[in-house]
């Protein structure tokens, strides 16, 4: 949501949408940095925003704008901060001690953009950086630009870098969010970007606009059948268990403890989002 747009700011407030990201940096002209800066801590302060996760993209640190944004974003009451363009985890750990100096709650968490091919290369040591760390957030746009790729169906020239970055992630169990639609009059190229996304394994995409919100949302949440096939394996994998067995047959298909663990994953991912539209 672009910080300067109060009117965006209002609207966040509706969306079903799990995360916002208050943007200070792309999203606002150099001339609206100030206003935007103001009008984004009060937005994140107010508590208009439910249970939704409240996240704020300042500038890099490498302006003077990013070192502006630091002490009014560290105490706005966001849940985390997004850093733009990291390359290493030097930065990550200058940004950590920045906010510690700010007073930055000890709950309040870091995120990262991983834009570049240098944030790439890097995303293993940038996972592993810092304990506030939760989620890494792919900058496809900006990757694109940088490798001289084209945007084009099944984003061929992305994969490379996409798989590098899952697998910093998961290797640090961090969270991982897939980079945006550019085309907002292509709602087709847009689903199947984010069936493309859950079937690599993100946990969700970045949008670009409210109208995008309701395919991402179909794409990464567990259907009913999904839901169903989950809470029947853990229900025959625990019988299965009491009895003295470590594997079942379920519709003859093999279920063993790693099955298992990704259907409580599934069902627990669920009730969260019932939760959220409650």
């Amino acid at each position: 949501m672009p910080g300067a747009n109060a009117r965006a700011l209002e609207k966040a407030q509706s969306l079903p949408a799990d995360m916002l990201i208050l943007d200070l940096e792309d999203a606002v002209a150099p001339d609206a940095k100030d206003a935007a800066r103001d009008r984004v801590c009060a937005a994140a302060a107010s508590g208009g925003y439910g249970g939704r996760e409240v996240v704020v993209r300042i500038n890099g640190l490498d302006t003077g704008w990013g070192h502006a944004d630091l002490p009014a974003v560290a105490r706005c009451g966001a849940d985390a901060i997004l850093l733009p363009k990291v390359e290493s985890a030097d930065q990550v750990r200058h940004l950590e001690a920045l906010m510690a100096d700010c007073g930055a709650p000890d709950d309040m968490a870091v995120m990262c953009m991983i834009e570049t091919p240098m944030g790439v290369l890097h995303a293993e040591e940038i996972a592993a950086s810092s304990p506030r760390l939760s989620c890494l957030v792919m900058g496809t746009s900006d990757l694109a630009k940088d490798l001289q790729a084209r945007h084009v169906p099944g984003r061929a020239p992305l994969l490379p870098a996409l798989g590098l970055a899952l697998l910093a992630a998961r290797a640090h169990r961090l969270a991982i969010l897939d980079g945006v639609s550019l085309d907002l009059g292509d709602d087709a190229a847009h689903e199947a970007a984010c069936r493309q996304g859950r079937d690599l394994g993100f946990d969700g995409k970045t949008l670009i606009h409210p109208k995008q919100i309701a395919a991402a949302n179909r794409a990464f949440a567990p259907d009913d059948g999904e839901i169903a096939w989950s809470r029947r394996i853990i229900a025959a994998h625990g019988e299965a268990e009491a009895a003295g067995a470590g594997v079942v047959l379920v519709d003859g298909k093999l279920i063993e403890a790693l099955h298992v663990e990704e259907a409580h994953r599934t069902v627990a991912l669920a009730e969260a989002i019932e939760r959220l539209a409650a």
